[in-house]
């Protein structure tokens, strides 16, 4: 079975996809999993963690994750980012700093930490 560690870094490198799949990227986490963008709502379930990320990529061209530093303890893993989002032939990086909970090799929780002005400069709001 994969690390947290790996399956977080899987996980972040599926959004790298030419075309992210959202409900590819919702089976890294479990049926009852968290995500909450903490300036934001939490999305609880994976059907609902499938329509959040569904809804980030509708106005995206593409968007890229690279991870700056990884460090896990456990069954949990946090990484601090750079996510870059490509609307309308414009890059626009986003710092970001997230908090996952990996339990039997799924993602039961995972929290994001970016200042929301940059995020909503960064998805062309």
């Amino acid at each position: 079975m994969p690390t947290p560690d790996e399956i977080v870094r899987s996980m972040c490198e599926s959004w790298n996809a030419p075309t992210p799949d959202p409900d590819q990227i919702s089976k890294y986490f479990a049926e009852d999993a968290v995500y909450h963008n903490i300036p934001l709502e939490p999305a609880v379930g994976r059907a609902a963690i499938s329509a959040t990320v569904a809804g980030f990529l509708a106005p995206l061209d593409g968007i890229h994750f690279e991870i700056r530093h990884q460090v896990s303890s456990g069954n949990i893993v946090m990484n601090e980012r750079t996510d870059t989002f490509h609307v309308s032939g414009r890059a626009t990086p986003l710092r970001v700093m997230g908090v996952f909970e990996v339990n039997d090799g799924l993602i039961t929780a995972w929290r994001d930490y970016f200042d929301l002005a940059q995020g909503n400069q960064a998805m062309g709001f």
